[in-house]
């Protein structure tokens, strides 16, 4: 497990609800378009079991995307998760919209962003989460950046770092021995 800041163990602990941006963060940013204007991208598969872990573990896990992709709703569905907010010019009010949906407040919230859409969002959660190829603004306003990129399984550290804070990582490995 990567090493992880005593702050953001501390804001990691009350985590309710992860929302995450895509484009960068769920993926290395890429987009790809095959001749007939299809949309590819490109997910890693252990970002995948670390956002299962957390559901498994009473966390909800959430997408907010500034873009609106069929792809994206596919992963979202092969992972079950059901909230899904594509489109979104207002990452702040979708997320506190949601959370109050849910009986939370955004200090129950994480929140893994890349780009400046997405600095009004992680300055209002309780856990503002970005990756080292994320824009500066965001870099320098995370309590957490991934040590690996976008794509490259940051969101799987993100969630080791939630259980991990919440004393639920140790269990959740022992399911799989």
């Amino acid at each position: 497990m990567a090493a992880f800041s005593e702050d953001a163990r501390d804001r990691a602990r009350t985590v309710r609800l992860l929302l995450l941006d895509v484009d960068g963060v769920l993926t290395d940013g890429t987009v790809y378009l095959d001749d007939n204007g299809v949309e590819g991208k490109g997910f890693n598969i252990m970002d995948g079991l670390g956002l299962n872990l957390l559901r498994r573990n009473d966390i909800q896990v959430g997408i907010i995307t500034g873009r609106d992709s069929n792809v994206v709703r596919v992963r979202a569905g092969e992972l079950g998760i059901e909230h899904l907010v594509q489109g979104c010019k207002d990452k702040l009010a979708a997320a506190t919209e949601l959370a109050a949906s849910l009986g939370l407040d955004l200090s129950q919230v994480a929140f893994a962003g890349d780009d400046l859409i997405d600095l009004r969002l992680l300055s209002h959660v309780g856990l503002a989460l970005s990756v080292p190829n994320g824009a500066p603004e965001v870099r320098d306003l995370a309590h957490h950046v991934s040590a690996v990129p976008g794509g490259r399984g940051a969101v799987r550290e993100m969630c080791e770092l939630i259980l991990g804070a919440q004393d639920k990582w140790d269990a959740a490995v022992e399911g799989y021995r």
